[in-house]
């Protein structure tokens, strides 16, 4: 006769043992990571052109898109612009950010660790 089940031992188990990185440098403050979203939250405020490109037609029949404006936010997959001329709130999806240029020097991670 087939068993089609299977019977576990009684043993006492111990489950394996798990280290989860705290993002933390020993002995240290968190460090912070150079991504696009991190830096524009360095850089809230500043006034600066910012690119998006579409997969889709925009803007008179381009695929792209600049908005001036100021970052108010930033996530993960998204970025908060605020529209200096027309006083617009854009949510822009990380996806179709190509890059910026802000007008004054921008703010960013100390290199020196």
């Amino acid at each position: 006769m087939v068993q089609y089940y299977w019977t576990p031992s009684y043993q006492q188990m111990t489950p394996p043992q798990v280290t989860i990185p705290s993002g933390r440098p020993p002995g240290g403050l968190p460090r912070e990571e150079s991504y696009i979203e991190n830096i524009l939250r360095l850089n809230r405020g500043k006034p600066g052109n910012f690119h998006f490109s579409f997969e889709h037609k925009v803007n008179g029949g381009e695929n792209t898109l600049t908005v001036r404006g100021v970052v108010e936010a930033a996530g993960r997959d998204h970025v908060i612009i605020s529209d200096l001329r027309t006083k617009h709130r854009f949510l822009f999806p990380m996806i179709y950010f190509d890059y910026a240029e802000f007008d004054e020097e921008l703010a960013y991670f100390n290199q020196s660790r």
